[in-house]
């Protein structure tokens, strides 16, 4: 498994897709320093910043090589250096894989002096490396995998997550639906820990909200054959198919289910998507699927601008991963110029004492067990008659506070959260 490093210029040429991906195997010269106080206590005069994240496996449309242009994108818009020290990213493929991903880990912190290893688009993955970080007092800052125990009862104070969990998913997109009147469902989940939490996490909010859960089929990940779960749940009777998995499979799945045709009785809604997913299943497919949603490109002028400066590089519009990895990039880098330090402690201080607000973040606090509570929303894809533009595909149905989408602190079992 290779590793790859780049550093960033502070005026890199526009590049296509293929090239950012070439780009990730160079070195690049960096750009003019920033004026900073000549006192900077870095701990070996580089800031390093680790992505590991998926590059070739199913989640590699909503992370991978974006993940990697969205930390570029942040290094040159902080202008490539803090306090006159260079920054460099140095990127590796997990692979989905929680032990490849933990070696790599050691790796970045024991050998090659790492100080943040982000993305971590995988949720065992994260969890892996989130204890080997806090082990030697290192940071990690999770933008990737939504698992709600890595902010909850596996918190620790050396990681961050950033963009959304189970939690917040299940919450903001099965309440209101159940509302409307879908009060039965069937889940279609992936069999590993994030495809169990979003089921579990979405079966107590649909429950709590006068719903019920008729059943559920558990599919070995990563899945192509979505053929006998998508029979079952038609046969259940179910008001609402969930589909607790992302990516590829939940690509799969949505395909194969307008193939072997849910009847217009059954509502589909996605645990978690994308708008890469939107966009591969085209409009027609997906078109009425609701899901929760933590960023979207047209929300605002202040998405829109990133939204556009991504797209000139990559050619399509930033999922909310991706957007969200700019955003915790970007913020790091700033607790690190505050402080004048890249030690944990200090940077996560900092963060939390911070106003956080970027093209990705609303309204957003850093909580004591390292959440970040930012606004959500429910979402719902046009139809191709309504969509005015290329990727004009959400009608953004409910914006939901932080303080409502994500576990309240009172609840919360990370050990951090002072009772």
């Amino acid at each position: 498994m290779k590793q790859r490093s780049l550093r960033v210029s502070a005026s890199p040429a526009r590049a296509s897709r293929a090239r950012v991906l070439g780009a990730l195997a160079c070195a690049f010269g960096l750009g003019a320093a920033m004026s900073h106080p000549a006192h900077a206590e870095l701990s070996d005069g580089i800031v390093r910043i680790g992505v590991l994240t998926d590059m070739s496996g199913p989640f590699v449309d909503n992370v991978g090589p974006g993940s990697v242009l969205a930390t570029q994108l942040a290094v040159e818009e902080f202008g490539g250096k803090v306090r006159g020290k260079p920054i460099e990213v140095v990127v590796s493929d997990h692979q989905n894989k929680a032990d490849i991903g933990a070696a790599r880990a050691r790796e970045w912190l024991d050998r090659d002096r790492v100080d943040v290893i982000t993305e971590l688009g995988n949720s065992a993955v994260a969890l892996a490396t989130l204890r080997i970080a806090a082990d030697r007092n290192r940071m990690t800052m999770v933008t990737g995998a939504g698992a709600s125990r890595i902010s909850n009862e596996d918190c620790v104070a050396t990681n961050v997550h950033w963009v959304y969990d189970t939690y917040a998913l299940a919450k903001v997109g099965t309440q209101t639906i159940v509302e409307r009147g879908a009060k039965s469902w069937y889940f279609i989940a992936a069999d590993y820990s994030f495809g169990h939490a979003l089921q579990g996490d979405g079966t107590n909010f649909i429950t709590a909200a006068g719903g019920k859960v008729v059943g559920a089929t558990r599919y070995p990940f990563p899945g192509t054959d979505f053929a006998s779960p998508l029979l079952t749940a038609q046969s259940s009777g179910a008001k609402t198919v969930a589909f607790a998995t992302a990516g590829n499979d939940l690509q799969n799945a949505i395909k194969q289910a307008a193939e072997f045709g849910l009847p217009k009785s059954q509502q589909m809604v996605a645990m978690l998507m994308s708008i890469v997913d939107v966009h591969t299943l085209t409009l027609p497919v997906a078109q009425g699927m609701y899901y929760a949603e933590s960023f979207y490109w047209d929300l605002d002028d202040e998405s829109r601008r990133f939204g556009r400066r991504f797209f000139e590089r990559f050619k399509r519009m930033p999922t909310a991963l991706q957007a969200g990895q700019y955003s915790a990039v970007l913020n790091y880098l700033k607790a690190v110029q505050a402080s004048g330090s890249d030690n944990v402690t200090d940077v996560v201080r900092t963060l939390r004492s911070m106003k956080i607000h970027d093209a990705f973040a609303r309204n957003a606090t850093l909580r004591p067990d390292g959440k970040l509570s930012h606004d959500m929303y429910l979402v719902q894809v046009k139809a191709s008659a309504e969509s005015k533009y290329p990727w004009d595909y959400y009608k953004v149905v409910q914006t939901v506070p932080g303080d409502r989408a994500f576990l309240p602190l009172s609840e919360s079992k990370c050990p951090l959260v002072k009772r």
